[in-house]
């Protein structure tokens, strides 16, 4: 008999999404699959949001209710959102899915019996970016537990997609391993996935197209200010260089961790945010950061930063 209670949990943090939660709601408890934990994380939401998935569940899904879990909290922020909602979750996967997206209705069927016929840690998929006029579908790499520092390092550098919600994982590498959490809500699917890629030891990819990301969200993080955008993200990741770099060896961010600190010096220059007093160490980590074609910072800039560390900071 299984240890789990269900063979996966799909998580959700609800917040400021009135407008999109029905439509996301439908697509997520219409699933063809029977054997699903359904989290929903509301996250201090302001709006009617929790008052329509409600009505919705009393409406069509009543039938589900003991396969769902409503937990309320104040607003935290997405990352906080979705280890809320790890924490409770009693099953064998996860998956998680942002509230104003959708999935195609087989998603949850055809993962799982990936999972189930490879015995992955991970299965991962493609998906398609949804701009209200058009669609651009974005197909993934092949990865395996072999390339996975790759992969890893491909997230970091924008060769591959560091969306959280295309991989749906075995929650025992969540729970069994020490896993951050990301502080910030830019950047924080890089943060939290480096980390679960890293202690995978099976990586399967699904290549179907199976979760639709919506980009006509004017709510959503990735409507930011650019500069803002750029200093979370630097914050954010920053936290997780501190995290692991007593031990870079042995950890998610071996072969991008100058790149981290080095884009990090890149934004404080450019924007002018003295990330230098805010993260006290960052000058030695520049100055002892190695200059590489495989960031995602241009060479000049990784120079100009090294210079301007060294002799201004």
């Amino acid at each position: 008999m299984s240890q789990y209670k269900y063979n996966i949990s799909l998580i959700s943090a609800i917040y400021g999404v009135e407008r999109y939660i029905e439509k996301f709601a439908d697509s997520v408890l219409s699933q063809s699959y029977d054997n699903i934990e359904f989290i929903f994380v509301n996250d201090g939401t302001k709006d009617c949001s929790m008052e329509i998935l409600n009505d919705l569940i009393d409406r069509k899904y009543a039938h589900l209710k003991e396969h769902i879990v409503i937990i309320n909290q104040q607003n935290m922020g997405l990352p906080a959102a979705r280890r809320t909602g790890i924490t409770r979750a009693t099953g064998e996967y996860v998956l998680f899915a942002d509230s104003d997206d959708w999935l195609e209705t087989n998603a949850v069927e055809k993962i799982m019996a990936k999972a189930h016929a490879t015995n992955a840690d991970i299965v991962y998929f493609d998906i398609v970016k949804e701009y209200g006029h058009k669609q651009s579908i974005k197909r993934e790499r092949e990865y395996t537990a072999a390339t996975r520092e790759l992969w890893i390092e491909n997230i970091f550098n924008y060769r591959s997609h560091g969306y959280t919600v295309t991989k749906c994982f075995r929650r025992s590498l969540y729970t069994d391993n020490v896993v951050y959490t990301p502080k910030l809500g830019m950047h924080e699917d890089i943060y939290l996935m480096s980390q679960i890629i890293y202690h995978a030891r099976s990586i399967v990819h699904l290549p179907e197209v199976l979760y639709h990301y919506r980009k006509d969200n004017e709510n959503a993080m990735c409507a930011a200010d650019r500069n803002k955008r750029h200093i979370a993200s630097s914050r954010n990741l920053l936290d997780l260089y501190y995290n692991y770099r007593d031990n870079l060896d042995n950890s998610p961010i071996k072969e991008v961790y100058g790149g981290i600190v080095l884009r990090a010096g890149w934004h404080a220059l450019i924007h002018k945010i003295d990330l230098y007093s805010e993260f006290p160490w960052l000058k030695e980590a520049i100055k002892g950061a190695r200059i590489s074609t495989r960031y995602r910072t241009p060479i000049l800039f990784q120079i100009i930063v090294k210079v301007y560390t060294t002799i201004f900071k």
